[in-house]
């Protein structure tokens, strides 16, 4: 008899470690899902717990009104946390392009899983009670509870996303807490009343669940053609980021996390307005840097010019360089840049290989994702210009994307102001890019370049080496009174979601 109710015990408490697992993974996948569909990933992420916390402490208090069938209740509860959770992302997916606001509904689900999970632990404690020890009861079911939460912020980022995916990680971890309650009803069928209803309702479940994760990748397929309105071509998840490419005729687009990053129909005026003034005005272009860029194309544009002999590229993403490399569309379009002998790629976080890098380099070419995160807008502070600083020399010339001057010109003119603590020359500019509007960037250097052409380059299809024109702003793209972007305020990040949000 001891063992049997030694074994309840360590059943019961086995749950309550996969109940939080698998909590904060629901948690997590709502956190990551918002971030993709609608962008800003602190805010997202900062509502996305609030939330989550408060409806686990509705939960908690609810707890209280249930006095009968506790077990019964707890195995149903198991049941609709599995439910709710698995299907989270593949609902969620299908209506974002069908309801006009989407995040009712999405803090909806966050809300009810919450409030699930949070029912779930005191009507464990108050079957366990009679049983357990106050003292070790409450030690025991934290020290699980925290264990699981623990395991699923380590494997989300590591293993889930990566492997399973945004929509496949819930369903994977509805189908264990289901698995959980199944095995329940069979383990306390006696103690259970009407446990054969609950078997039914668990095994239906868990048939649910299983049904959608095996066609989990044509269901993403079907919301991701909705929401792109254009042919997916390719799809993956990579341990940083969705990638998603896709084609309308014979205009290729690659999306980040829901993010265009550039159309083959015009990404040359945008990489040959990156890369040319710098390398036209710079004194020697023999070492150069590359830090972003994984796509290869600004690396086709500075292999334009003979006099480069050693081109460094360094991009966090390995699966996008790879992307880029091996795949035939993409090498027609990059002119095999990635594959040239010429070029060093290293995947690795930039801000830490440039401060941990000793060699200096003629010119460098930034061409970062917006400073749409605090991840991102580090690298466009002014600690990192501040390590950059050290890589480069008197003679250098640096090129940095920053944002449109037209939909958000506070962003752009304090890069252009972060940037000149540093550096004391800078001159921005703009163009036009058709799939992204007036586009600007920043050349920064410590003597003046004063547009001094050194080399010209025949046959661009866009760039005359007209830069003068193209550093004139307009009254509506100027901005002023603007703060300095740095580690520990991140204005930047505020600037741009202000701008950027009133766009979208």
């Amino acid at each position: 008899m001891d063992k049997k109710r030694i074994s309840f015990e360590l059943l019961l408490l086995f749950s309550v470690f996969v109940i939080a697992t698998c909590g904060l993974i629901y948690e997590l996948v709502a956190g990551a899902l918002a971030s993709y569909l609608l962008g800003d990933s602190v805010k997202q992420f900062s509502f996305i717990i609030g939330v989550y916390l408060f409806s686990m402490g509705v939960g908690s208090y609810l707890a209280k009104f249930i006095h009968k069938n506790l077990l019964n209740v707890f195995v149903e509860i198991e049941i609709l946390v599995g439910l709710v959770g698995g299907i989270s992302s593949v609902v969620l997916f299908i209506l974002f392009n069908t309801l006009q606001h989407f995040e009712p509904v999405l803090y909806l689900f966050v809300f009810l899983t919450g409030c699930l999970v949070g029912l779930e632990i005191p009507l464990l404690m108050n079957i366990l009670k009679d049983k357990v020890a106050f003292k070790d009861l409450v030690s025991n079911v934290f020290a699980f509870d925290y264990i699981g939460a623990l395991l699923a912020s380590i494997l989300f980022p590591l293993v889930l996303i990566p492997h399973l995916g945004i929509v496949r990680t819930p369903l994977f971890f509805g189908l264990i807490n289901i698995s959980i309650a199944i095995f329940l009803t069979f383990y306390l069928q006696k103690e259970l009343k009407n446990s054969t209803f609950l078997k039914i309702r668990a095994i239906f479940s868990f048939i649910v669940l299983f049904i959608l994760f095996i066609f989990s990748d044509k269901i993403l397929a079907f919301s991701e053609e909705k929401l792109y309105g254009e042919n997916i071509v390719y799809a993956n998840n990579s341990p940083y980021q969705r990638i998603v490419l896709t084609r309308n005729n014979k205009d290729f687009r690659l999306y980040l996390n829901n993010n265009l990053q550039f159309s083959s129909a015009d990404e040359y005026r945008y990489h040959e307005a990156l890369v040319h003034p710098a390398m036209s005005t710079a004194k020697s272009i023999s070492n150069v840097l590359v830090l972003g860029g994984g796509d290869g194309f600004a690396v086709r544009e500075i292999l334009k010019y003979k006099e480069v002999k050693h081109i460094t590229l360094v991009d966090l993403d390995g699966e996008m360089t790879n992307f880029f490399r091996d795949n035939e569309t993409m090498k027609q379009l990059n002119h095999g840049s990635l594959s040239n002998p010429k070029l060093k790629v290293i995947n690795k976080d930039a801000y830490i290989w440039v401060k941990e890098n000793k060699n200096k380099y003629d010119v460098v070419i930034i061409d970062f994702p917006d400073p749409s995160n605090y991840s991102l807008g580090k690298l466009y502070s002014v600690q990192f210009y501040k390590e950059l600083e050290r890589i480069t020399t008197p003679d250098t010339i640096i090129v940095v994307q920053t944002t449109s001057p037209y939909f958000a010109p506070k962003s752009f003119w304090c890069i252009d102001k972060t940037i000149n603590q540093i550096f004391p020359f800078t001159t921005a500019y703009h163009t036009y890019v058709p799939s992204f509007g007036e586009w600007g960037f920043c050349l920064a250097s410590f003597a003046p370049v004063d547009n001094k052409i050194v080399r010209t380059i025949p046959n661009l299809r866009y760039y005359d080496y007209n830069f003068r024109q193209m550093s004139h702003f307009d009254k509506d793209m100027k901005a002023d009174n603007l703060e300095v972007n740095r580690l520990d305020n991140q204005v930047l990040v505020r600037y741009f979601d202000e701008e950027w949000g009133k766009v979208q």
